[in-house]
């Protein structure tokens, strides 16, 4: 036999045979020399197999996520020694194989789509074609190639282009095309595609239904295979069980400005304290950490309201704390203009409402320092720092050394306090309550205030002064929105058409790394109640602010 081109694993299979064939005691023929008294048996416990020397090959479709796990058990790789250990694909069942392999379709953030069909996939990797993406090829790295095609046989050489890892991202904004590639490899600028409604940002997803999922097996020697699961310390299997795991994820949902007065306060008076939340509460309940810039205090003083009120001194009674509490809120930022307008009463009697709804609070306090504390949180394995401040007042708004109020902008302790929040681990976001602007992207010199937070390596900038939202920017490796729009207030296309428009970043961090950003889009209607928007609002919502922020728009 022809060892050297058998496959792999009848290489292993024979060399197993060979060994235990060697290793056999050969009974004396009757004409052979005198017997002799056996030795006594060894019971000494064998040496265990050094893993420095241990020599493991991958097929070719194993991605490198998959390697870089079995690589950390075994650092030093004796690549002299026999094979002894292999990672290969598992064609049959993902299910019994000894790791499942999750894959995300994806395209360009700037990308209006959001569900293609498995069939469109499919057709596309067999030179079909699709509606989705214009005929473009799905990229995708050498690995995935290859464990597709054992799961769907060969692609057409038209549907497929196979490139380093490395380039897909470029390659895909350059030329607006599609790509699949390894969960793990999940960067912000790409956008998650879900295929027939699944996705593989959703924590509640059924990993059985996914569709794009292969398994890998090992296999070698059972005493090898053993050093390597004593080498965990648990003796279970060497091969992490999969890249998903659902106990891994956390969500951030942030969301514009917040004004519970006027003709919003009027409606709750009228309709009921919940009604402006009633279209959009499952979404914002359903994150792990809503957030909500709630731009005024409560107060028992604040008077009735009125919709024709034209001062801009603003409060909200007490009892309309049961919206936030209907919607699931569990972060409240205190950047806002208009937190001080009734005075420092209204504030601490606002920071002790918060507090005995036990929800979380930064970007303001009931002094200076507490106003510039950042909000840590740790979830399923992520660490999470949150800071906000208002650079442009009223003075009388931010907080000092003895009274209560908003965080005022010091920039030089703010990048100080990034550099070492980074340092110990923390994604940190960063939100600002700046100068407000009626346009698509803010004003040069307020736009240089985010990215010079991202500079300063803030994970995340988001602006919540902004009632007319605004455009996006990928700097520095950070994700920038310059303003997200209204969440409850009374703007209805006033005081220019646009101001019933609305983001809601929905912010996605998996084992303490930001991975992705869903944004959410919704319409205000009735002057206090926002709704999801229709297919047709949004597509034409997300082609004007991608255009905005200079992108080429994916349809």
């Amino acid at each position: 036999y022809n060892y050297v081109d058998m496959p792999l694993k009848k290489q292993l299979s024979l060399a197993l045979l060979l060994f235990l064939c060697g290793c056999q005691v050969l009974s004396p023929s009757p004409t052979a020399t005198p017997s002799v008294t056996p030795e006594p048996t060894n019971t000494t416990t064998p040496t265990p197999i050094p893993l420095s020397e241990l020599n493991i090959t991958y097929g070719i479709d194993v991605p490198e996520g998959l390697r870089a796990a079995v690589q950390a058990l075994v650092p030093e790789i004796n690549t002299s020694a026999s094979t002894a250990f292999s990672v290969e694909l598992h064609a049959e069942n993902p299910s019994d194989a000894d790791c499942v392999w999750f894959y995300a379709l994806v395209a360009p953030f700037p990308t209006i789509l959001d569900d293609v069909s498995l069939n469109e996939v499919r057709q596309t990797w067999s030179g079909g074609g699709n509606d989705a993406f214009a005929g473009a090829p799905l990229l995708m790295s050498e690995s995935t190639a290859g464990a597709l095609t054992a799961v769907w046989g060969p692609p057409s050489l038209s549907g497929i282009e196979v490139i380093p890892p490395d380039q897909l991202l470029t390659r895909a904004w350059e030329t607006s095309a599609w790509a699949i590639i390894p969960f793990e490899e999940l960067d912000p600028q790409w956008k998650v595609l879900s295929i027939d409604g699944l996705s593989l940002l959703e924590e509640n997803l059924d990993p059985a239904t996914y569709p794009l999922r292969v398994g890998f097996s090992f296999f070698g020697r059972a005493e090898v295979i053993q050093a390597l699961q004593d080498a965990t310390g648990s003796g279970q299997p060497v091969l992490p069980p999969s890249n998903w795991d659902a106990s891994l994820f956390t969500s951030v949902l942030m969301t514009g400005t917040t004004a519970l007065v006027r003709s919003t306060a009027e409606r709750m008076e009228t309709m009921g304290l919940t009604y402006p939340g009633e279209d959009i509460a499952a979404l914002l309940s359903s994150a792990d950490f809503t957030h909500i810039s709630n731009e005024v205090s409560f107060t028992p003083d604040c008077p009735e309201p009125n919709p024709w009120y034209i001062n801009l001194q603003f409060c909200s009674q007490p009892e309309y704390i049961q919206l936030l509490e209907m919607v699931g809120v569990d972060i409240v930022e205190l950047t806002g203009n208009h937190l001080a307008d009734y005075g420092s009463a209204a504030i601490l009697f606002t920071l002790d409402l918060y507090q005995q709804h036990n929800w979380l609070t930064f970007g303001g306090g009931a002094d200076l320092a507490s106003s510039q504390t950042p909000l840590l949180i740790e979830n399923n394995g992520s660490r999470i720092a949150f800071l906000g401040c208002n650079p442009v007042g009223p003075e009388h708004v931010w907080a000092t050394e003895t009274s209560p109020g908003a965080a005022p902008c010091d920039w030089e302790s703010l990048y100080t306090q990034i550099a070492q929040l980074r340092q110990d681990g923390y994604n940190v976001i960063v939100t600002l309550q700046d100068e407000e602007s009626y346009t698509d992207m803010p004003y040069t010199w307020i736009g240089e205030h985010y990215d010079q937070l991202a500079e300063a390596g803030a994970t995340i900038v988001s602006g919540s002064q902004a009632h007319y939202p605004m455009g996006f920017n990928f700097e520095f490796g950070s994700f920038v929105h310059y303003g997200l729009g209204n969440l409850f207030f009374d703007q209805m296309d006033y005081p220019v058409v646009g101001t019933r428009r609305e983001f809601y970043d929905w912010h996605v961090f998996y084992n303490n790394r930001y991975i992705s950003t869903v944004l959410f889009t919704g319409m205000l209607e009735d002057y206090a109640r926002p709704r999801l928007m229709t297919d047709e609002e949004r597509a034409e919502f997300l082609t004007q602010y991608f255009s905005a922020s200079g992108w080429t728009v994916t349809q």
